[in-house]
């Protein structure tokens, strides 16, 4: 049996642990197609999935600007981008926390044209108000985690949040991250002093994205 093992179904994640839902299963396991649809950023596709078929628990670099670009965001800023992705949006593409920081999968050319965007809606680094995002497009590479679940070798909370289930996975474009970003620093001024009741209990439903 591969170790590429298909799913199918409503999946849903809980941060910081996994809860299936009624026959679904979690996002945080890439299948054979979201497997399929990573390696083939990379010059040798087929080399890259050899590799996951021996180890699947290997993280792997890969480079940005032709199948996706990425945007890394601090580790809070990034999440509540998420929550409104998923809260108030059309969703996300595949999503991933490395090193401390959120990487977001995002269409190819985003990288380029949503700093503008930033700075144009006076969103910019010199606000303050949105903390810096880094844009990994072409001649950028990044680091994705394992295909299922986090390394025990790896960095330290390399996983992902929201992985790979298809092919041709929706990506969100420059405008829409610049959305998320925007929503995400208005609310962090509205944010109680009083923590969430179970913080861990942030559900993204899969099914809804595009």
């Amino acid at each position: 049996m591969s170790l590429f093992s298909a799913t199918q179904g409503k999946r849903a994640l809980t941060g910081g642990r996994h809860e299936d839902m009624s026959s679904a299963p979690n996002v945080t396991a890439a299948t054979a197609d979201g497997a399929a649809w990573l390696a083939s950023a990379g010059t040798y596709p087929r080399s890259t999935l050899a590799l996951w078929e021996e180890r699947p628990g290997a993280p792997v670099v890969l480079p940005c600007g032709s199948v996706f670009d990425v945007v890394s965001a601090p580790a809070i800023f990034g999440r509540r981008m998420l929550d409104r992705l998923w809260g108030e949006g059309p969703g996300s593409g595949p999503v991933a926390v490395h090193r401390g920081r959120m990487l977001l999968f995002t269409a190819p050319g985003t990288a380029q044209r949503l700093p503008s965007l930033l700075t144009w809606e006076e969103w910019g680094p010199r606000t303050h108000a949105v903390p810096p995002l880094l844009c990994h497009g072409t001649g950028d590479a990044v680091t994705v985690p394992a295909l299922h679940g986090e390394d025990p070798a790896g960095p330290a909370g390399s996983r992902w949040l929201v992985a790979p289930d298809t092919r041709q996975p929706w990506l969100p474009g420059p405008e829409v991250v610049l959305w998320a970003a925007v929503r995400a620093a208005r609310a962090a001024v509205r944010i109680s002093i009083f923590p969430p009741a179970d913080q861990d209990a942030k559900v993204y439903d899969v099914s809804r994205r595009r």
